[in-house]
């Protein structure tokens, strides 16, 4: 079986009984949120695997996710709908949510670009007071719906695009006294990228706080973390290894990273 087949399989929405494999309010409220979503857009259930814990989660994700690509192409502000599969680094940095699960638990967290909500699903199971945030209303939706799917809980979901400044983000991080865990799976996708995420973790992460980033080794966050090198930021690397939902054994980094002191 190819290594991409191994790590995610599908089968139609229509296949697969509503309401998860848990019964009770979460059960509930994430078969709502499949109706609502079943009346945007045509879903499909993929099984993924975590390759480090074995963690196997069901994900509701669009069935056909280069509709929605091609749809947003001409969008000016370039947001385009990477959300809708699930990628190597976030399963990476659910793997370390779950191992990692000390510095989350009962915490108020912060994710950025929470997509399909993998990531914030191992958050959740490991006991993080998540805030997820995404540009996307329907990402969120989807996140919300596989949290509750199968960790029983939802976070906290934010629609807010982290490259732009953001008043209701901002209110949050100051209730918080600064994120104390801020958590973010291949965000950094363009040059334009890095200075705003700079001046984006400055300002919501707590003084002793600490960012998990996970990515595959774009160019772009090559250059974030060089940026933060140089201003004295701290950096623990762990490398992970797939496979990866999309058939490649390409490894994921997952930095830890605190600021100098």
């Amino acid at each position: 079986m190819p290594a991409g087949e191994a790590a995610v399989r599908c089968r139609s929405s229509a296949v697969r009984a509503h309401g998860g494999r848990h019964s009770g309010t979460g059960a509930r409220q994430a078969a709502r949120l499949r109706a609502r979503l079943a009346g945007r857009l045509e879903v499909v259930d993929r099984l993924v695997t975590l390759p480090r814990s074995g963690r196997r989660y069901w994900i509701l994700a669009p069935a056909e996710p280069d509709r929605l690509l091609a749809a947003a192409e001409d969008d000016p502000e370039q947001r385009l709908p990477y959300w809708t599969q699930p990628w190597p680094s976030g399963l990476a940095l659910a793997d370390a949510a779950l191992a990692r699960f000390a510095d989350l638990a009962g915490r108020p967290i912060l994710e950025l670009g929470s997509g399909l909500g993998v990531t914030a699903t191992a958050a959740i199971e490991a006991g993080a007071e998540l805030l997820a945030t995404d540009y996307s209303p329907l990402a969120l939706l989807l996140c919300r719906h596989n949290a509750l799917d199968n960790a029983r809980r939802a976070p906290r979901t934010l629609v807010a695009d982290w490259r732009a400044r953001g008043a209701e983000l901002w209110r949050r991080a100051d209730a918080a006294g600064g994120f104390p865990v801020i958590l973010g799976a291949d965000i950094l996708y363009e040059e334009g990228d890095i200075a705003p995420l700079l001046a984006l973790v400055e300002r919501l992460l707590a003084p002793d706080g600490r960012l998990w980033l996970a990515e595959p080794g774009r160019d772009p966050a090559r250059r974030f973390l060089a940026a933060l090198a140089a201003s004295g930021w701290r950096d623990a690397v762990e490398v992970h290894d797939g496979p990866w939902p999309d058939g490649d054994d390409d490894p994921v980094r997952v930095h830890t990273l605190r600021r100098p002191g």
